[in-house]
């Protein structure tokens, strides 16, 4: 009696699974329809990081809170819509400068990373670049804009102005390349005060 219990229900499950698959035929004009409107050529997410490393070392962390990821082949970039925060690692993994910005495209063909938008570059002796632009050579390893620039540099207590600007990713080494002014405070050497 069991045996025949038993193959009752497999001949159950087996007439299910037939009529399940009769029932999963699309048809190609509504599946057309569906992938029609989904853009294969863009990705998106938030809550990003990203890791750069080289040879198993870890060189630079990115953090948005969104990208849209362009995978077309003509102009792949990312794009950071709403803000980036990036961080130089030294070969210690400790942070030596950092690049703060209100937008962000890499694109991926020049292997540049162009920031705009209320630019901070700022490096851990208290030295800080602001400008409307400043564009990341991943392959040279440097920073640079034509753009208007302003140095501060706490220390020295003094602020310069101009327009170009080169600098290394610890931005430990820097060059304005056309100076306009800059503010001296002599006072601030005078140790009586």
């Amino acid at each position: 009696m069991k045996l025949m219990g038993s193959i009752s229900y497999v001949k159950a499950v087996a007439v299910f699974v037939v009529f399940s698959l009769a029932g999963c035929a699309n048809d190609i004009a509504e599946v057309d329809a569906l992938t029609e409107s989904v853009n294969t050529s863009i990705e998106e997410g938030s809550g990003v990081e990203i890791l750069y490393s080289d040879s198993a070392e870890l060189k630079v962390r990115i953090l948005a809170d969104s990208i849209v990821r362009y995978v077309e082949r003509s102009n792949p970039r990312d794009v950071f819509p709403s803000g980036i925060f990036i961080e130089f690692l030294s070969p210690q993994g400790r942070p030596t400068s950092w690049l703060e910005a209100e937008t962000a495209v890499r694109s991926e063909k020049s292997n540049t990373f162009t920031a705009r938008g209320n630019v901070r570059f700022y490096n851990k002796k208290n030295e800080k670049l602001v400008s409307t632009e400043l564009i990341w050579d991943e392959a040279k390893s440097i920073l640079h804009t034509e753009k208007f620039v302003t140095i501060i540099q706490a220390a020295r207590k003094d602020t310069t102005y101009g327009f170009g600007f080169s600098s290394n990713e610890e931005f430990n080494i820097f060059e304005i390349k056309q100076r306009s002014s800059a503010v001296y405070r002599p006072d601030a050497f005078n140790k009586n005060k």
